[in-house]
């Protein structure tokens, strides 16, 4: 059944005043409101549909786009970008030898990027490559043919969209489409299942010109405030006192490409999962709460911040951990530490410490002690990371991009930042576009072929 409803005929009827909208007469004035469909038919068929518009789904659909093959790429949101857009995780962090990601970071002004304008870079990329984009849709249920998927549904303003494809790229974050066909995920940490804490990051202005900069727990331990002072110890002080929430041991800024701007990461909020609904919303408001504290306690103990203001709240709260998925072999700890290479890798020399905010405490996870209250992140060798963990057991079809390949809770602390996740994103695309090229499944993928794409 489809609706077509005069706005001046509603808007007379509802006010019971306005004599063209009773009396049924045409006005020049006159809108048509959009077609309500109650059960919509609209449907797309593509070769390769990337579910999510962040890092990693970007540069896995443009990266299937140049290489010839009909590419869609679905993002619930009204912009691509991820988390780096929509909840301002900033800057972009992580190395990696990706000659995808040096493109990308030519083209939007480096890691230092600015958040109003990278999504229409990424748009830029997606449609001269050729690929197609669909903001405001949001998978809701996949389209399975035995253990295979072959398409999904999704839900719009125009109601249910049915999108077909020869090969599908879960790069959700949360594993969204992988979680729901089965595939088999981890979440959390094995010894009590918690993840890491959820934060919002914001952005402040009035910072003065000979104001500190302070981005990890080693920087906040080593930056002076005064002769006897660090800026750990003062804000360690306030956290004992009250004046700081107790998740909140550290205040990490980072100078933004505006006189006066940066940013501030240092809410948190333990215990919740970003899978959770309930956990989302009240992570959401208790963590925008934290900020204005955090915003206190920075005018009133840190020098060149005492004119600070908010000027950017996000519009989600930034999400570190959920789903993990299972693939035909997992990423540990000891491969990141011992910088292990592997013939089969679609992502080299990957590098960024294994940066795991405590659960559930403030701080690092690991190596808390009297001397360096706050903990410190473990270092890593440059890693490889391989096809194997993009695949997902049990379904067919399916590949994984961004934080939730399959990895333990130690070696996603390090690969979930946004410049490795855009790496992977750029393997995956290759692979997806390869194995239809060559008419293979991705598991039987010629990676050497994959590698003179991603490499070269």
């Amino acid at each position: 059944m489809t609706l077509k409803i005069n706005r001046r005929r509603l808007l007379g009827t509802l006010a019971g005043t306005t004599a063209a909208g009773v009396l049924g007469v045409a006005t020049a004035q006159e809108q048509i409101l959009p077609t309500v469909s109650t059960s919509s038919n609209l449907s797309f068929e593509t070769e390769i549909l990337v579910c999510g518009g962040g890092p990693a789904g970007f540069a896995a659909a443009t990266n299937a786009a140049r290489l010839g093959r009909k590419t869609l790429i679905l993002e619930r949101y009204g912009r691509l970008g991820g988390m780096g857009i929509h909840a301002r995780v900033w800057p972009l962090m992580g190395g990696v030898n990706s000659p995808f990601v040096k493109e990308v970071h030519d083209r939007i002004g480096g890691n230092g990027f600015d958040p109003e304008r990278a999504d229409l870079h990424y748009a830029d990329f997606l449609q001269q490559a050729g690929a197609t984009i669909l903001l405001h849709a949001w998978v809701t249920e996949p389209i399975l043919e035995g253990n295979r998927i072959v398409g999904v549904k999704a839900i719009s303003k125009e109601g249910t969209i049915t999108i077909r494809a020869k090969l599908i790229i879960d790069a959700t974050g949360d594993a969204d489409v992988a979680a729901v066909v089965g595939v088999p995920y981890d979440m959390g940490r094995e010894s009590d299942g918690l993840v890491q804490p959820m934060s919002i990051m914001f952005a402040v202005e009035g910072v003065a010109d000979n104001a500190q900069y302070c981005g990890s727990e080693e920087a906040a331990r080593a930056t002076k405030i005064n002769a006897t002072e660090s800026w750990e110890t003062v804000t360690v002080a306030a956290q004992k006192r009250g004046e700081l929430p107790e998740t909140v041991g550290v205040v990490r800024t980072y100078k933004m490409g505006r006189r006066g701007k940066a940013c501030v990461n240092a809410t948190q909020i333990n215990c919740l999962f970003g899978t959770n609904i309930e956990d989302l919303t009240k992570a959401e408001l208790e963590c925008r709460r934290q900020a204005f504290q955090v915003v206190d306690f920075m005018k009133k103990h840190l020098p060149g911040y005492e004119n600070i203001y908010v000027s950017h709240m996000p519009a989600v709260i930034g999400v570190r951990e959920t789903r993990r998925i299972r693939g035909l072999e997992q990423l540990k700890r000891e491969d990141l530490i011992s910088g292990r290479k592997w013939d089969n890798a679609i992502v080299r020399e990957a590098r960024f410490s294994i940066d795991i905010h405590n659960p559930a405490g403030s701080g690092q996870a690991e190596n808390q002690t009297t001397a360096e209250v706050q903990g410190t992140a473990a270092k890593v060798k440059p890693y490889d990371i391989p096809v194997t963990c993009v695949i997902p057991q049990k379904v067919d079809g399916l590949l994984v991009a961004g934080r939730c390949i399959s990895g333990t809770h130690e070696a996603h602390s390090s690969y979930r930042v946004q410049n490795i996740c855009m790496a992977i994103g750029a393997g995956v695309g290759t692979v997806a576009a390869v194995a239809l090229n060559d008419n293979v499944a991705p598991v039987d993928v010629d990676v050497k072929k994959v590698q003179n794409i991603l490499f070269t």
